[in-house]
């Protein structure tokens, strides 16, 4: 049936977190609750052991079949923004930069997953150096937190306000258009640090942190709302405001989901 009424679209090639916290499956709760069409290539299946204190298991998929998904939605359908997650290789990253390429997309957002909670070392040391050369430049947003911020700009550690910025202005000279550092759960402040830069000026966004609250997934879902916003057609820094105010919601009404993990409430905005 015909509508007057624009549909949008967006892509997230990402991996899926079965117990639906993170990954692609809070992606695509962002973009439904966002009135944004989502579409999904998969990269991964993790699942949770349960007989195994909640250990992921890493189920990845082959890149062929990632391939042939893009293609599906790029070619097939087409989109107005796009965002990727977890990439285990550097042959997916190299794979995704040429797809990138060859359809011209627009609203390119990259998180570059590189680190889990928990863990203060980068994953896939190849995938890392892969999205760092290749993904950076093509970006039109990065949403690193500060250890992959750290990463990337090179330098030894991203902790102070006058270090974000450093790093945020380093990987805008990479080529991405616009860098959102985000200081959260890794640091032990009382308050959240988020600080956009589009090569011109900083944003600095602070606020209080939200006291026990589930953050699984909050990376994924804070990268999907602004690819939802861009999307749209909002600017970046719209689309990051609206992000924000997502993400906070989200959290503040986050819940447990058993004995090892809570969830955010994606649709806590409707309150």
């Amino acid at each position: 049936m015909e509508t007057l009424t624009k549909i949008h679209k967006a892509m997230t090639i990402a991996g899926s977190d079965v117990s639906g916290g993170a990954g692609m499956e809070a992606d695509l709760k962002t973009f439904e609750e966002m009135g944004v069409y989502g579409m999904t290539a998969l990269t991964v299946i993790v699942a949770q052991n349960p007989e195994n204190s909640w250990a992921h298991d890493i189920y990845p998929i082959e890149i062929g079949v990632i391939d042939k998904q893009i293609d599906t939605i790029c070619q097939g359908i087409g989109v107005d923004a796009m965002k990727t997650g977890m990439l285990g290789s550097a042959a997916l990253v190299e794979m995704i930069a040429a797809k990138i390429k060859k359809y011209q997309l627009k609203n390119v957002v990259i998180d570059p997953v590189m680190v889990c909670k928990g863990i203060d070392a980068i994953m896939v040391p190849e995938a890392a150096a892969a999205t760092k050369e290749l993904l950076v430049p093509l970006a039109d947003v990065m949403t690193p937190n500060t250890l992959e911020a750290a990463y990337l700009a090179g330098m030894k550690c991203v902790d102070t306000l006058d270090e974000i910025k450093e790093a945020a202005a380093r990987i805008q000279q990479m080529g991405a258009k616009c860098v959102i550092i985000k200081s959260g759960s890794r640091n032990e402040a009382a308050e959240t640090l988020d600080v956009l830069f589009d090569g011109h000026e900083y944003v600095v966004n602070k606020s209080k942190k939200i006291v026990g609250a589930f953050n699984n997934g909050a990376g994924c879902t804070f990268s999907a709302a602004i690819t939802a916003g861009l999307a749209k057609g909002l600017p970046i820094a719209d689309a990051a405001a609206q992000a924000k105010e997502f993400i906070t919601q989200a959290l503040q009404q986050s819940f447990r989901l058993n004995e090892y993990a809570g969830a955010l409430r994606h649709w806590s905005h409707r309150a």
